[in-house]
């Protein structure tokens, strides 16, 4: 079976690709360039080139702020690509996982995580485009299609959250990070994956939506002093304040932890505590950013 890998040039597309293979799977990784998912003649001549039998779907339009500005733009991407996608997979016969997020929920008084079944509720423009991407597929695919909705992703490519606490623990005395948002910190290599074991199940018995975040919670705040502690620095020097002291035009979710209950229908134990991911990743982010720029030695 060949894998295509839309979006491959990102963090998560780049760690999926990674993972199959060294799997020993045989992949197609296509960024950007060489594939632009709302372009039907593109996804057409994708699929009459390598003729995959599954597709994952890293595409996306991830700019949460600019989308409330520019949501026709983010809709073209996290709605009509995902739809020519899966046209393009039923006319092939071939199954496809779609990366959605937890942004598909409102986040507000709520302090359970949410299960899969959960009817959606956005409050941002980012929300509602990729909530119109998860209806598109499994309307277009029901019975072969999986949506694997993530959160708080960090990784070893491309810019986030735990590397910029990296960078700021070399060059600050003290760094304010909000402690009112509460999450799940989430590997994209652990979302890699579970994408990889869970591709090659999804049929008529197992499809629809699942999460894939890292268990367990933690605020910004402490998943910050995470990270400084696991590198030796004063975890004191991470300072906890307030959503309102960083406003930004799309509303954060104050609540977005994401349950796991359907991975045991997979075959697949729940994902693991985000500590545990995070202290695995935490040398492989660190040894990237020596090769750029050498601070510290790799604990």
């Amino acid at each position: 079976m060949r894998w295509l890998v839309t979006g491959a040039g990102g963090m998560l597309g780049h760690d999926v690709v990674d993972t199959l293979r060294r799997r020993g799977a045989d992949v197609v990784a296509l960024d950007r360039a060489r594939l632009d998912v709302t372009r039907a003649d593109e996804v057409a001549a994708a699929f009459a080139e390598h003729r995959p039998g599954l597709v994952v779907n890293c595409a996306a339009y991830t700019a949460v702020d600019d989308a409330e500005t520019d949501e026709e733009r983010a809709r073209t991407v996290n709605a009509e690509g995902p739809r020519l996608l899966a046209r393009a997979c039923a006319a092939h016969a071939a199954r496809l996982v779609h990366v959605s997020t937890d942004y598909v929920f409102s986040g507000h008084a709520r302090t359970t995580p949410y299960p899969e079944d959960l009817p959606p509720a956005p409050r941002t423009a980012y929300g509602r485009t990729k909530l119109a991407g998860e209806r598109a597929v499994l309307a277009g695919l029901p019975e072969a299609s999986a949506i694997v909705r993530t959160a708080w992703l960090y990784g070893v490519h491309g810019r986030n959250f735990v590397g910029t606490m990296l960078d700021l623990e070399a060059r600050r005395d003290t760094v304010d990070v909000v402690d009112d948002q509460r999450g799940q910190p989430t590997w994209s290599g652990d979302v890699a994956g579970r994408i990889a074991d869970l591709g090659p199940r999804i049929g008529p018995g197992l499809h629809g939506v699942f999460h894939a975040t890292n268990s367990g919670e933690a605020t910004w705040c402490d998943l910050a002093r995470e990270v400084f502690g696991a590198v030796g620095a004063d975890r004191a020097r991470v300072r906890p304040t307030t959503s309102a002291a960083f406003t930004r035009p799309a509303p954060r979710p104050a609540y977005s932890a994401l349950g796991h209950g359907r991975w045991r229908e997979a075959g697949l134990p729940p994902p693991r505590d985000w500590r545990a991911a995070l202290h695995e990743a935490l040398p492989l982010i660190i040894r990237k950013q020596s090769e750029k720029e050498p601070r510290r030695e790799t604990p």
